[in-house]
């Protein structure tokens, strides 16, 4: 059934969220889209199955965030000292990252890793800085609400 796309898929998943991830996210996938009728049934079955993807791992990413909370909040309680780890905020800033579409990807990582100023990164992606300060704002914006979720 899904011979035809499941290479891509996984590659497209690895390439966002890693290989550890990639392969439970597409099994996952497959046994949601089941139901779903058939690929040929499907208009654009590309970006149908990239969307329960994305829906998953955005699921995946809730449950972590709600469990690494609620033992931080029972290690609080006990009194342990336990804070969460590096590793997962790390993860957490490159997903966020990784999430933006590519303009606001580009002015985000040259603003806030690189350091450049509104008129320096205009001025490398060849776009006003009013559009470098807009494309800010939304991926600013972009971030906030995927932390909300």
């Amino acid at each position: 059934m899904h011979g035809r796309y499941a290479h891509w898929l996984k590659a497209r998943l690895s390439h966002r969220y890693g290989e550890v991830d990639a392969e439970d996210i597409a099994q996952e996938t497959w046994l949601r889209f089941g139901p779903c009728g058939g690929i040929e049934s499907v208009r654009h079955p590309k970006a149908f199955l990239l969307k329960i993807a994305t829906n998953l791992a955005a699921d995946r990413l809730r449950r972590h965030s709600r469990s690494t909370r609620l033992a931080a909040e029972v290690a609080q309680i006990d009194g342990w000292d336990v804070t969460q780890p590096a590793q997962t905020d790390e993860l957490l800033a490159k997903q966020l990252v990784l999430s933006l579409p590519q303009p606001l990807r580009d002015v985000f990582v040259l603003s806030r890793i690189g350091g450049l100023s509104n008129a320096q990164i205009g001025e490398r992606l060849g776009i006003s800085p009013k559009t470098v300060e807009w494309r800010m704002t939304k991926a600013l914006a972009h971030c906030a609400a995927q932390l909300r979720r």
